[in-house]
C-alpha cells in the first residue's frame, strides 16, 4: 500500500497526463486548453490565460489564472497584480 501512494505521488509531481489535458477546457470560455510542459500549465489561447498545475492537479479557478501579456511570450506568464 505505502509503495502504491509513493507512486502514484510521484507520478502526480511529474503532471498530468496527455489524455487529461485533451478533456480539459477553459473554465471561462469552455474553449480546448493547451499543455505547456516548460511552465507547467495549461493556456488558455482563446482568452490568454494560463492556469497552473500544483501536484500533478490543475487548478481550473478563474482566480488562479494568470493573465498573459500580449507582447510576451505565451510559455513564460507573468502575474499580473490584483
Amino acid at each position: 500500500m505505502v509503495r502504491r501512494s509513493a507512486l502514484l505521488l510521484k507520478s502526480a509531481a511529474a503532471g498530468i497526463s496527455s489524455r487529461l489535458a485533451e478533456i480539459l477546457v477553459c473554465p471561462l470560455t469552455k474553449q480546448p486548453l493547451r499543455m505547456c510542459e516548460k511552465t507547467n500549465s495549461l493556456i488558455s489561447d482563446s482568452i490568454g490565460v494560463s492556469y497552473p498545475i500544483v501536484d500533478g492537479i490543475p487548478r481550473l479557478v478563474p482566480a488562479d489564472g494568470i493573465i498573459l501579456h500580449s507582447d510576451q511570450d505565451v510559455d513564460s506568464p507573468q502575474i499580473n497584480s490584483r
